[in-house]
């Protein structure tokens, strides 16, 4: 699909993220006021909620479904509405329309310099997953050795845990280094401290926009899925390596996941679908996909020091997991569990196959022993107070580009001890 040209110039720049292509949907506010569900276009944010109100475009005749600072009621109507209100706009946004439907979005519709990015929906409840094969074989060689790198059910099932929702932060939440009970190989005894191996782990999530009460295909759970942020899920390494056995993450995942201002649309992805790797083992018949389930995504990682600039750490692709989110998902209904709108599905660290391609600073530094190298000339094994970290995607088209916004957070030092006495 080639761009699509909108009267609004900035949306078919060459590099803009938001062309007419695109629309994601976001909250926004502008000074003190409301906050209000919004389109991006271009330099532009697009008022929903306005627009809803005033009568020019409403997605249910019946009800107002974006007069609430979330796009959950409207993800709620279900995929046949989200397509007609988006084949709407598409019209009304396109290039030769006339003055007056221009002159209406103009009023209802602000700079995006000059507003506020709030998260997009109410998180519901969130699942993380482990489902990139590189990540998993290089964490699992660190610990295991390359011949047990994977667990023994890996390539059959989609290894997930389930994440606090009050986690999840939008991109420029500020996040605090945490405070856990920490035990190294030299200590006889744990001991509570600080974080001291803060990390990342590049993702992607999947925001589910329907609900469902019982098992579901993989098909099905490909319709339930109205579109993709991008995901960091803020890793203690150190609180990790001493909880973990026998439950898996707990306090180690808990103090922040932050994610991408803009939903990206499966819509609006479609052009970009890549199918999942060969099998080295079948997997079972509900797990088993009939079109591709992956995106070409491409997806960086950069990391800037308090005051200085910021250097491209991790370059690797979306393409690069092992299962989809419509996988996951079903995998995660096949037990009756029901998902509920506003569930949000993190893909799991995504990493490529060589070194500039690994999605965590524990492989990219191999646990610590090999710290990387910024451009300032600085050295990083794992996150520093004051670090930036931030994640990029872009999914490139013929003249357009799909983009969502960053996703980043800046690295505050540890309270005081919390239980000083």
């Amino acid at each position: 699909m080639p761009l699509l040209n909108s009267w609004i110039e900035g949306a078919n720049a060459p590099g803009c993220p938001f062309p007419l292509n695109n629309l994601p949907c976001g909250v926004f506010s502008v000074g003190d006021g409301d906050l209000r569900c919004g389109i991006a276009i271009g330099d532009r944010i697009l008022d929903a909620t306005g627009l809803e109100a005033a009568g020019v475009l409403r997605a249910d005749p019946d009800a107002d479904v974006l007069d609430a600072p979330f796009w959950n009621d409207f993800m709620e109507l279900g995929p046949r509405v989200w397509a007609s209100y988006r084949a709407a706009l598409t019209e009304m946004l396109a290039e030769g329309v006339d003055d007056a439907v221009q002159d209406t979005l103009t009023t209802y519709s602000v700079p995006m310099a000059e507003a506020t990015l709030h998260i997009p929906f109410k998180v519901s409840e969130y699942t993380d997953f482990y489902a990139g094969k590189h990540h998993a074989m290089n964490v699992g060689t660190m610990f295991r050795g390359a011949a047990n790198a994977l667990p023994p059910n890996w390539l059959s099932i989609p290894i997930g845990y389930n994440g606090r929702a009050s986690s999840v932060v939008v991109s420029g939440t500020p996040v605090r280094r945490p405070w856990g009970q920490l035990k190294g190989p030299n200590d006889d005894l744990p001991r509570f401290a600080p974080c001291a191996r803060f990390d990342l782990e590049l993702e992607m999530g999947a925001v589910v926009g329907q609900p469902s009460s019982g098992p579901v295909s993989v098909e099905e759970a490909e319709a339930m899925i109205f579109g993709y942020v991008l995901l960091n899920d803020w890793s203690a390494r150190d609180i990790q390596a001493w909880e973990y056995q026998p439950l898996g993450p707990f306090q180690g995942k808990a103090t922040a996941t932050t994610i991408s201002p803009w939903i990206v649309t499966t819509a609006a992805l479609e052009p970009f679908r890549a199918p999942t790797p060969p099998r080295e083992r079948d997997l079972l018949r509900y797990l088993e996909e009939k079109r591709p389930g992956l995106f070409d995504i491409d997806l960086s990682v950069t990391l800037a020091p308090e005051g200085k600039a910021a250097s491209t750490i991790a370059r690797t692709n979306f393409r690069e997991m092992y299962y989809s989110a419509a996988q996951q998902l079903a995998h995660h209904t096949s037990s009756g569990c029901a998902m509920n709108v506003g569930d949000l599905i993190g893909s799991g660290t995504i990493s490529g196959p060589d070194k500039p391609e690994r999605g965590s600073l524990l492989e990219l530094s191999w646990g610590g022993k090999e710290p990387i190298t910024l451009d300032t000339g600085e050295h990083r094994s794992f996150l520093e107070d004051g670090d930036t970290l931030a994640l990029h995607g872009a999914a490139t088209g013929d003249g357009y580009t799909i983009g969502f916004g960053p996703c980043a957070g800046t690295i505050q030092p540890a309270l005081e001890d919390p239980y000083a006495r």
